[in-house]
C-alpha cells in the first residue's frame, strides 16, 4: 500500500471520528437543554392548608433522617449487634467478621424479630389510615401500642423509675400512664444490659483456653510466643465444633420470646 493511500485513509478515519464527536456533543447539548427545571421557593398562601401539607414534608423527611436511630432505639438491634462485637473480641478475631457483616447479620435478624410487631403496627395503625378509616393521631397511636408493649416487655422496671425520678413526674399507676420519652432511654439501658450479661457468658470458655494455654506456654519456657497466637485456632476450632452461629442466633433470638 502506497503511502498516498495510507495518508487518505488516515485521513478518513480521523474525519469520521470528529464528525461522531461532533454529533455526541450535539446530543449532549440537545438533551441538557431538555432537562425539567427544579425550583424551590417560599410563597404567601391564605389556605391554612397547603401549611398543613407542607408541614406534613418536612416532618415526614425529619423522621426518614432519623429513622436510624429510631431502629436502633426502639427494636432488638442493640442487644443483638452489641453480643456479636463482644463475641468477634472474645474470639480474638479483630477483623473478622467485618463490621459491615456483623451489622448487616444484626439488622437481618432485627428484622426476623420484629417482624411480627411490624406486621401488628402496620395493621392496627398503618392499614387503617391509608384506607381512610382513622386519622393520623389515631393511626400513630395504635401503630406505636405495639411497639411499646414489645418495649415494656424487655424493659427493666428499675430502668423505669430511673427516668421517672430523673424527670420529676410522678409515679404512674400503670403502665399505659409511661410516656414514650421515658420508656425509649429506660428500654436502651435495660438492652445494654442484658447484652452485656449474655456477653459475659460468651466470653467465659474463650477465657478459659487463652488461661490454659498461657500456662502451657509457661510452663514450656516460651515466654516470648504471644499467647494469643497460640491460643486462637484452639478458639477457632471450639466455635466450630460446638456450631458456636448456631448457639449465638438460637440464644439472641430466644432471649426475646
Amino acid at each position: 500500500m502506497s503511502k498516498a493511500k495510507r495518508r487518505q485513509i488516515l485521513l478518513t478515519t480521523v474525519g469520521f471520528l470528529v464528525v461522531i464527536v461532533c454529533m455526541l456533543m450535539i446530543g449532549d447539548t440537545a438533551s441538557a437543554n431538555s432537562l425539567p427545571k427544579i425550583s424551590v421557593g417560599l410563597e404567601p398562601t391564605d389556605n391554612p392548608e397547603d401549611l398543613s401539607v407542607a408541614l406534613q414534608v418536612v416532618l415526614l423527611l425529619t423522621v426518614l433522617t432519623l429513622a436510624p436511630s429510631i431502629l436502633v432505639m426502639m427494636t432488638s438491634f442493640i442487644r443483638i449487634v452489641v453480643v456479636l462485637s463482644f463475641l468477634r473480641q472474645a474470639i480474638g478475631t479483630n477483623q473478622m467478621p467485618p463490621n459491615q457483616l456483623i451489622i448487616a447479620l444484626s439488622l437481618i435478624l432485627t428484622f426476623f424479630v420484629m417482624s411480627p410487631v411490624a406486621n401488628k403496627a402496620y395493621d392496627s395503625g398503618l392499614k387503617p389510615y391509608l384506607a381512610g378509616e382513622i386519622k393520623q393521631e389515631e393511626a400513630f397511636e395504635k401503630g406505636m401500642e405495639p411497639i411499646r408493649a414489645f418495649m415494656l416487655k424487655q424493659v427493666s422496671e428499675k430502668d423505669l423509675a430511673l427516668f421517672v425520678k430523673l424527670s420529676g413526674m410522678e409515679q404512674p399507676q400503670n403502665k399505659d400512664d409511661i410516656p414514650s420519652r421515658l420508656l425509649i432511654p429506660g428500654f436502651v439501658l435495660s438492652e445494654l444490659r442484658t447484652a452485656f450479661q449474655i456477653a459475659f457468658i460468651v466470653f467465659i470458655p474463650f477465657l478459659i483456653i487463652d488461661m490454659v494455654v498461657a500456662s502451657v506456654l509457661m510452663s514450656m519456657g516460651m515466654l516470648m510466643l504471644p499467647p494469643i497466637m497460640v491460643a486462637l485456632p484452639f478458639k477457632i476450632l471450639l466455635f466450630v465444633l460446638v456450631d458456636g452461629w448456631y448457639l449465638i442466633v438460637n440464644a439472641l433470638v430466644e432471649s426475646f420470646k
